[in-house]
């Protein structure tokens, strides 16, 4: 495992972090033995970031955490979650969260402190309310001993929350394709600039990054390198390979990809790539960009959806339609994955929406829902989707 020293504290963090916001499910809620065991075994790998929050796994993730940091291995990491920004009315709400993660996380205190899903408005909000305050507070007294914020704004916001507090660290979403968007690189060299250690997160966008087989196009670009390496890999090393990162958040809930990322984070290197590998990332960004249609990295901040409609799988299903080009079997698949047959028998399918709006100040990617759903429904709905859920009940035996 590779580490890479946080500017401001000198703490030696692993390059490879574990994001506890899509730990292994089990008949809908967390698989814990499972949970549990990968996340010690990579810890036992030298992973020693571990980073979750107050809403991941509608509140459970927390508690899993704390769980699975008994028997000595709260002692071994640095433990991050946040603080839900959205949620906070007043100065007293701030304590009240914390005290209730402190709990749930079995510990006395938060190493590394994040407010949580940040951009212009909801900074003001909260700096009105006193965050400054409650940070310098929780601080003093020992409650969190890092502070930091992860950030969901336009760039300009950035930078001036950047310059408004004395943050150890900030998080931000980065990947090949998303070098001009949010934070960006500009972001990433400001907070540098500034001595913050910079967590990324999303630097797979949601797992379409590495997707073990890549649309045609971008395979042909990646048949080109010398050196041979999974689409996962490319778009880790592209990331590392930037020595302002500190350290990338992976939602690992699948063991091989555990194995994988474990791998590479021994050889994270920055300034590693050469010019011409760098160049064929800038193509496969330009072409995954002409072949997406939705920029939806599957956070699922837009959830619960009031009409139920399953907004990040709708997504998910609707670029990997435009991404692989096949029309029948992503259909079928939409017609088994919205249906609900095999999750709580509710289904989610993007023609439910009302339009309600809901979604749209929640969603971090700023994606116009409603409208993108209505082109989901026109795609992958046609008269013969009742036909496409019955075999899907055939073959998986999945009763009405």
């Amino acid at each position: 495992m590779q580490y890479r020293k946080m500017p401001k504290n000198g703490d030696a963090l692993s390059v490879l972090g574990f994001g506890c916001m899509r730990l292994p499910l089990k008949d809908g809620t967390i698989d814990e033995a499972r949970a549990i065991r990968q996340i010690r075994g990579a810890i036992d790998q030298g992973v020693n970031y571990l980073d979750t929050a107050w809403p991941y796994h509608a509140g459970a993730s927390e508690s899993l955490l704390g769980k699975a940091l008994r028997d000595g291995y709260r002692s071994r990491i640095k433990l991050a979650t946040k603080l839900p920004s959205w949620m906070i009315k007043g100065r007293a709400d701030m304590d009240r969260f914390l005290a209730a993660q402190l709990k749930k996380l079995e510990t006395d205190r938060i190493d590394y402190y994040l407010l949580h899903s940040l951009d212009g408005a909801a900074w003001d909000n909260l700096e009105r309310l006193g965050v400054l305050d409650f940070l310098d507070q929780a601080k003093k007294d020992g409650r969190i001993v890092n502070a930091g914020f992860s950030f969901h704004g336009l760039a300009g916001d950035f930078k001036r929350i950047v310059d408004a507090y004395p943050w150890v660290f900030c998080q931000i979403q980065y990947n090949y394709l998303d070098q001009a968007y949010q934070a960006g690189t500009a972001g990433l060299e400001h907070a540098a600039s500034k001595g913050l250690g910079v967590i990324v997160m999303e630097p797979l966008r949601g797992g379409n990054l590495g997707l073990a087989q890549p649309p045609d196009a971008v395979e042909a670009i990646w048949s080109e390198a010398r050196v041979r390496r999974t689409p996962a890999e490319w778009a880790l090393r592209w990331i590392w390979n930037r020595p302002e990162v500190t350290v990338i958040l992976s939602g690992m809930n699948e063991e091989s990809h555990i194995r994988e990322n474990l791998a590479l984070a021994e050889t994270a290197q920055a300034h590693a790539l050469t010019p011409e590998e760098l160049a064929l990332v800038d193509r496969a960004s330009r072409t995954y960009r002409e072949l997406m249609k939705v920029g939806c990295t599957g956070c699922g901040y837009c959830m619960p959806c009031p009409a139920h409609v399953s907004i990040p799988i709708c997504f998910e299903e609707y670029n990997r339609l435009h991404m692989f080009g096949a029309v029948e079997a992503g259909k079928f698949r939409y017609a088994l994955r919205m249906s609900g047959d095999l999750v709580d028998g509710r289904p989610g399918y993007a023609s439910q929406c009302v339009n309600c709006g809901a979604c749209l100040d929640k969603c971090p990617q700023r994606i116009p829902v409603p409208d993108f759903l209505a082109q989901v429904a026109a795609e992958l709905e046609d008269a013969d989707l009742p036909n496409r859920v019955a075999k899907a009940r055939q073959i998986f035996k999945v009763e009405a």
